[in-house]
């Protein structure tokens, strides 16, 4: 089985979903923090090859759902600058086997590089777990938390 070097967001409940899938298929998992990496242009950029660039982006950040980062406004240099600035804004996870470079989680495609298994799950796993709850807006790791959770608004 494979070596996956697995960039992640500690405490991010979709990313441990999906190392538990890689690992159940019997991969090791070299789990690493994406948002700690030093990111060099190059470096990003051979994850995304192929892909157009609003497919970079990490439609659970903040920043955009909240509009203000619009995806498919952004030219490749601007979106890699940005990430370098703002890992969050990042598509995850970034993975690594044996020097090839991917991004995101889609089932059927990691299925298909690396093998899953017998039971390749359907649906979306680089969507939030929390879904569209208003209580919950997905943040960094202040004090170790995964997560800020607000008040739900009073009706």
């Amino acid at each position: 089985m494979a070596v996956v070097i697995f960039y992640e967001k500690p405490g991010c409940s979709g990313n441990a979903r999906q190392k538990a899938l890689l690992q159940a298929a019997g991969h090791t998992v070299q789990a690493r923090n994406l948002l700690a990496t030093p990111w060099q242009r190059s470096q990003l950029l051979s994850f995304f090859e192929g892909l157009p660039v609003a497919q970079w982006f990490n439609r659970n950040a903040p920043m955009v759902k909240s509009g203000e980062v619009v995806p498919e406004e952004f030219d490749e240099a601007t979106a890699l600058a940005l990430f370098q600035a703002e890992p969050l804004l990042i598509r995850r996870p970034l993975l690594e086997v044996d020097g090839q470079r991917r991004v995101g989680f889609d089932a059927a495609a990691v299925h298909a590089w690396i093998g899953l298994g017998d039971a390749v799950p359907a649906g979306n796993l680089e969507a939030c777990s929390h879904g569209n709850d208003p209580a919950h807006r997905c943040q960094g790791h202040e004090d170790g938390h995964a997560h800020e959770h607000a008040a739900p608004a009073e009706a």
